[in-house]
């Protein structure tokens, strides 16, 4: 007895890697491709929000729109639908988390604020069915325009039709509730309008961090460039935070978010994530 529960021990001992372990273990192959489109991710983010919070030259005003829920006509699959909601105005776009097994009721309650461009007027709504193994699918959208008492400083608490697989405006409805204020004055310097892309360095770890994109000065710019200067206890600082930064790209940023220090970290932070 005793030497069958000894060999036993034995061949799952046989069965253990023994030596050092692969680079690879628990570690997930990420392509080049993956790892850049994960970066371009990033850069949209921080381009949207500072689209949202920087001083916009053509923004008409600020939308909040609070979206509450949806009730859908029917229930796609074999089980309850995981819906969540995507929000596009003009070129930024905007998502509720999924509400798992929410089926034909999901609840979000999800608030976005966004800048509105001039001229811009509809917002496109989409609903989603979270899916594990296959790709999202699309269940249920819309196309809504912004109320004119809305645009008169007016809050609007309405439902909205929403078209898909059951025809137009027939997929069921979608509560919404917005509120806007127009926008205020602003300083707007055009020469320091910068557009910071995150690169991946797919040939060795030498390569740049990032690219950085100059606006070059229209005709009727008017206004100087803004000088910005970041303290030498202040770079100091940053660069302990960020020491794999080289300091032209702290500055660089420190300039895009017009010398405000705390933007300037939130923004680095989401370069180094």
């Amino acid at each position: 007895m005793a030497s069958a529960v000894s060999g036993k021990i034995r061949e799952r001992r046989n069965r253990v890697l023994l030596g050092p372990l692969p680079e690879d273990f628990l570690r997930l192959n990420i392509s080049p491709q993956e790892q850049q489109e994960a970066a371009d991710r990033q850069a949209a983010i921080a381009l949207q929000q500072q689209y949202t919070v920087g001083a916009i030259p053509n923004a008409a005003g600020r939308l909040n729109i609070t979206i509450v829920q949806a009730k859908l006509t029917k229930n796609y699959g074999m089980t309850r639908m995981d819906p969540y909601c995507r929000i596009r105005i003009a070129h930024s776009t905007y998502e509720t988390p999924t509400d798992p097994n929410g089926g034909k009721n999901p609840r979000w309650n999800k608030v976005i604020s966004c800048m509105v461009p001039q001229g811009i007027q509809t917002i496109s709504i989409e609903i989603f069915d979270e899916r594990s193994f296959t790709m999202d699918e699309l269940i249920a959208w819309s196309l809504v325009t912004i109320p004119p008492k809305v645009l008169a400083g007016e809050t609007d608490e309405n439902w909205y039709k929403l078209s898909g697989k059951q025809g137009e405006d027939v997929e069921g409805m979608i509560f919404l509730v917005m509120t806007y204020s127009p926008a205020g004055p602003y300083v707007y310097q055009p020469y320091n309008q910068l557009m910071l892309v995150p690169r991946v360095d797919v040939g060795g770890p030498h390569g740049p961090p990032i690219k950085v994109f100059h606006r070059s000065p229209k005709a009727g710019d008017s206004l100087p460039p803004l000088e910005l200067v970041l303290s030498e206890t202040d770079l100091k600082q940053i660069e302990e935070m960020f020491p794999n930064l080289d300091k032209e790209v702290i500055k660089t940023v420190f300039e895009a978010n017009r010398g405000n220090k705390d933007r300037t970290i939130n923004s680095l932070l989401q370069m180094a994530d």
